[in-house]
């Protein structure tokens, strides 16, 4: 390296910059990991601010190394006479090894979206069944509730008031109709 000029000085520095953003690509493939994990198991509200810091964090990544393959590609492909012809191949490579890092954060960002999708989805189950529980339970007492609402009425005149185990005919009714939805609940797998 002492022998070479400025120019692979230059180089050598921007490629161990390069090779810094792998190992920083590789913790965000761990931190990714750990979240898709988290997402599967229990999705929770800690979630989604994690997932929305590292789709913050890749982005600022991506506009970083954005700007450093623009730059190392204007030194690759320029006329400069600070850089000569032998260490214009190193800067090829390192601006190779910079779209591999980028292309790497690309990916990492359409899993980023993609894991936010995950989570919305998950909630709209989460939610779909709570819905789903209460409709059944709405369901059962609609008509129990239609049927003390006819007889919650103050007529005087109601010839079933008479009929001395009419209350108790009532409730049968009433405890019939439950039954016999739970029945059709559980036989269509609603339960």
């Amino acid at each position: 390296m002492r022998r070479m000029k400025n120019d692979y000085l230059a180089y050598s520095l921007i490629n161990a910059i390069v090779d810094s953003y792998f190992k920083i690509v590789e913790k965000f493939e761990d931190k990714i990991e750990s979240i898709d994990k988290e997402l599967i198991t229990n999705p929770r509200q800690e979630t989604l601010q994690a997932i929305q810091n590292l789709k913050r964090n890749i982005i600022f990544l991506h506009k970083s190394v954005w700007h450093l393959e623009q730059a190392i590609s204007e030194v690759e492909k320029g006329e400069s006479s600070l850089i000569q012809e032998s260490t214009r191949a190193y800067f090829r490579d390192v601006c190779d090894k910079t779209v591999q890092v980028l292309d790497k954060i690309e990916m990492l960002r359409d899993i980023a979206y993609g894991m936010l999708d995950v989570y919305f989805s998950n909630m709209s189950n989460k939610i779909n069944e709570v819905m789903k529980v209460l409709t059944i339970i709405t369901t059962i007492f609609i008509p129990m509730t239609f049927i003390a609402s006819i007889y919650g009425m103050n007529f005087k005149y109601m010839p079933e008031f008479e009929i001395p185990w009419f209350y108790p005919l009532v409730w049968l009714i009433m405890l019939a109709i439950c039954i016999s939805m739970l029945f059709y609940f559980r036989k269509k797998k609603w339960l």
